[in-house]
């Protein structure tokens, strides 16, 4: 069953094709390293895990290089304003290397507890100015930069096009473009690819121009060129990033070798939060430790986003976390119950499921449609170890760990021990009315109980 995916390059659903059989390349956008990711960050790497597990599922190998940018990012796509990590590092009083470490940190912990499946190369920035240095000379070798008082400017009027991820009109003049960054730039559009450091710059390096430091577009068309070569099959990023970013890695790679780089440009929407755009101003910027504080484990966010297409913006609402939260509990009790199950299914049973789930994760990710599959198998009223196995296979992609999972041992306070101790006398003697009474105590005081063959099943509600 072939594997469609949508490509940003040409605005539709493909038949994926790598350029290598059964062997993918990919490069991924990764986090500015100045502060905490939140959720509407993880969006983005959850998708990325989401795309590497459909792939790995469909028998492909992969090599799969995502940047740490800890240098570079101005907190402007118009080249003007202060360097996010040099900004952190002033408000913190704090090394900017130091505040680079800290938050790369903080954002593997964040990947581990969504049980992430992470790529196969983690290249940070600052680990790669020399390659970084040799990509940008042959840039103005090959006749696409020019040089300000202080910047090295990508030329996009040498491009035969520019702007073939988002066909944006080179001549629209955007609020952006008429920034008057720098009065001997030539066209708005055309970009930084190496700056003069100043003197009170702490990050900066000794370069062929200088002390220098480069430009956010140009290392991740560097490090994906040296892990990855000239082409290579996939890109992926948040939609943020089509119009500025990812255009001017296009056109780096272009004025480097003459190609676009990636074959397949593929984008996470959005999330929003009760219908808005996330920002600081409105404080509705959640992390992993937020949620946890709220009642919500990782997983919990992981089984919400696959509510919708990665594709579509997503809404998020703590409404729609505890339905994610209910989901969670009832996959995981689902499995176990299958997993304890005596019934023997039938082979085609499984194939039916098997098929209906590869054809839904293979139509562009549909994970809402692969999810409706495992509530049918959930829902089946003949419990089986096979059932559970199938679970089990599906969770290479949904990546809940069901195979590690163990239910918490649950604490019933003594004060209703002591209830639940007194009905199981009641009980024994027969006293059909006593023990009515105690379980409507234990009821009112938020655990439900119920009476089985093996004894009383008390469980708080």
């Amino acid at each position: 069953m072939e594997l469609s995916i949508y490509n940003t390059l040409s605005k539709q659903k493909e038949v994926f094709k790598p350029i290598k059989d059964k062997e993918v390349r990919m490069y991924s956008c990764g986090p500015t390293v100045y502060y905490f990711a939140h959720i509407g960050n993880l969006r983005s790497y959850l998708f990325m895990d989401c795309l590497r597990r459909v792939l790995k599922y469909n028998g492909y190998k992969i090599k799969h290089v995502m940047n740490i940018t800890d240098v570079g990012h101005l907190v402007s796509d118009a080249d003007e304003g202060e360097d996010k990590m040099m900004k952190a590092a002033r408000l913190e009083h704090k090394d900017p290397f130091a505040i680079a470490d800290f938050y790369t940190e903080k954002f593997m912990e964040d990947m581990n507890k969504l049980n992430i499946d992470m790529p196969e190369i983690i290249a940070r920035a600052t680990k790669h100015i020399d390659c970084m240095e040799k990509y940008v000379k042959r840039i103005i070798a090959n006749g696409y930069a020019y040089e300000t008082e202080d910047t090295i400017y990508f030329d996009t009027s040498k491009l035969d096009k520019y702007g073939v991820l988002s066909n944006k009109d080179v001549d629209e003049k955007d609020t952006e473009a008429r920034i008057a960054v720098d009065p001997n730039k030539k066209h708005p559009n055309d970009f930084a690819i190496w700056i003069k450091a100043p003197e009170n710059h702490l990050m900066k390096w000794d370069t062929f121009w200088g002390k220098c430091y480069p430009g956010w577009h140009l290392e991740c068309s560097a490090m994906g060129n040296k892990y990855l070569g000239d082409e290579f099959d996939i890109h992926t990023g948040g939609v943020d990033h089509i119009p500025v970013h990812h255009e001017n890695e296009i056109a780096q790679g272009k004025g480097y070798c003459g190609k676009n780089p990636a074959h397949y440009w593929i984008h996470n929407e959005f999330l929003q939060v009760d219908g808005k755009k996330m920002s600081k101003s409105l404080r509705n910027l959640y992390t992993l430790s937020d949620l946890k504080e709220r009642g919500y484990e990782p997983y919990v966010y992981k089984m919400f986003n696959f509510s919708s297409l990665y594709r579509k913006k997503l809404n998020f609402t703590f409404e729609a976390m505890d339905s994610a939260k209910i989901a969670l509990n009832r996959l995981r009790e689902g499995y176990l119950k299958h997993l304890d199950g005596t019934n023997d299914i039938d082979d085609d049973v499984i194939e039916q499921y098997e098929n209906k789930f590869l054809e839904a994760i293979n139509d562009d990710l549909n994970m809402p449609v692969a999810m409706s599959v495992v509530w049918d198998i959930i829902k089946n009223t003949a419990k089986s170890k096979k059932l559970a196995n199938l679970i089990l296979k599906f969770d290479e992609v949904l990546g809940f760990d069901l195979k590690n999972y163990k239910p918490e041992a649950q604490v019933i306070p003594s004060e209703i021990q002591e209830l639940i101790d007194q009905r199981k006398i009641a009980r024994q003697n027969k006293d059909w009315a006593k023990s009515d009474e105690l379980r409507d105590i234990i009821i009112k005081k938020g655990y439900n109980i119920k009476d089985t063959k093996d004894g009383m099943k008390v469980t708080k509600m």
